[in-house]
């Protein structure tokens, strides 16, 4: 990032961030001639890709509005449901071919829409931000993964996608299970690990985990997290300064990754699962606690019947992972440009807003008098009391485009017991910075 928009103070003002629809900077489009906000879709269609479930609240959103895009503008929507490991590993292939849809959801971040942005595979939203006034309902913060310089670094240069939506990622856990071992919610790290302690004790592995996909990645960036300064976060998202592997922070993330597979806190097997195994486990009933993000909310909310569920902050820690958002990106190829900005617009509309924050997601201009359902009420506070301390702290795997894949490579090696905590992070540490050195070179 080249204009430091992760300093503190500056991630997030907490209110404003979800539902005011806060005013900030002017779009750096100059004209907006060539964007049409009235396009007659008549006898046209739009392809578009999203991954969500059906039943989450992006889900449930984005149905309403190709419903209510197909009315307005008489043009036709062919959607075709993908799935987030799908699109991630494809994407610039197929967007840098005749087969790329018209608009789809994609994930922010230097490794992900900033690269496609840098290969010039992405188009410019400069002109549509403007004509439609998008830049006025997001918080700055938000336009940090929205925006992205010639370098695919986010938090500068032009906008490249737009989210409708922020994000978090907490502890979900069993409140039946809790009630049954005497279990309170944990304030502390130390309550955390006597929680785990207990279900372990009662012969339940306490973690629904995969380590093939994103969970395990996420839990061990918030170990990290739970001493970490603001400074150590910019640094290693950013590259402002230098970031040891070997410092207090990983080795503490790694340590107790280790020791919480050796104690059982952590099943060995979840190095063949992948997210929907972990979210589908904990479900069942099967683990009593998910650290995940918020984007399962609102599909546990229509699936777990069997059971009373709540969620909660990482105990101990004032960051976690968090941001904005996925993306609606426009393909460059996209043959429909306008009409695929007109869809972008229906989404951030008051009604669809409000259809996302009442169904258990985060939206980001709607009315605070729009959200009437009470699960999801827990859902935002819970945000805006992490955004009140500024403890937005992005995700493990943005600086590079490969960080992905090797911090799961990873993770799965130190389950396994194949790397030592310290052999893990020396190869992860040369990786990241090998990704990063490259991004540097342009």
């Amino acid at each position: 990032m080249r204009t430091r928009l992760l300093a503190a103070g500056a991630i997030m003002a907490a209110s404003a961030l979800l539902l005011a629809g806060c005013s900030a900077g002017s779009s750096s489009s100059s004209s907006t001639d060539s964007v049409n906000t009235s396009p007659d879709g008549k006898g046209k269609s739009i392809t578009l890709w999203d991954y969500e479930d059906d039943t989450s609240a992006m889900g449930i959103a984005w149905k309403a509005s190709i419903a209510e895009f197909e009315k307005e503008t008489g043009a036709t929507v062919k959607f075709e449901a993908k799935s987030f490991e799908g699109i991630r590993s494809t994407a610039s292939q197929v967007l840098n071919s005749d087969a790329a849809p018209d608009i789809l959801e994609y994930n922010k971040g230097n490794a992900t829409a900033g690269l496609l942005a840098s290969q010039g595979l992405l188009s410019n939203l400069d002109s549509a931000v403007a004509a439609y006034g998008w830049d006025k309902k997001l918080a700055p913060s938000l336009q940090t993964t929205a925006t992205y310089d010639e370098k695919g670094i986010m938090g500068s240069g032009s906008y490249y996608g737009i989210p409708n939506y922020g994000e978090f990622v907490d502890v979900y856990y069993n409140k039946d299970m809790f009630a049954k071992y005497n279990i309170t919610v944990p304030t502390t790290f130390d309550q955390f690990e006597a929680a785990l302690k207990t279900f372990k004790d009662n012969g339940i592995t306490p973690l629904a985990e995969s380590a093939a996909e994103y969970p395990l990645g996420q839990l061990f960036y918030q170990l990290a997290l739970s001493n970490a300064t603001r400074k150590w976060v910019t640094d290693y998202q950013t590259y402002t300064g230098t970031v040891d592997f070997h410092d207090a922070d990983f080795t503490f993330a790694a340590n107790t990754i280790k020791d919480w597979v050796d104690k059982g806190y952590i099943s060995s097997s979840v190095t063949g699962l992948k997210a929907e195994d972990a979210g589908t486990a904990f479900e069942a009933g099967t683990n009593p606690i998910f650290y995940s993000g918020s984007w399962w909310y609102g599909r546990f909310t229509k699936e777990i019947t069997n059971f009373q569920w709540s969620s909660f902050l990482f105990p101990g820690s004032t960051m976690a992972p968090g941001s904005s958002g996925n993306l609606w990106v426009v393909p460059e190829n996209s043959k429909n440009k306008d009409l695929a900005y007109k869809f972008i617009d229906i989404t951030m509309s008051a009604p669809i807003q409000a259809l996302i924050g009442n169904n258990g997601g985060i939206p980001v201009a709607a009315t605070a008098s729009d959200i009437t359902d009470p699960k999801s009420k827990e859902l935002i506070d819970n945000f805006n009391t992490l955004t009140a301390r500024d403890g937005l702290a992005f995700y493990p795997d943005w600086p590079t485009p490969t960080f992905y894949d090797q911090l799961n490579g990873g993770l799965q090696e130190l389950v396994n017991g194949s790397k030592t905590p310290a052999d893990f992070l020396t190869e992860i540490g040369g990786q990241y910075q090998t990704g990063v050195d490259t991004i540097k070179k342009g």
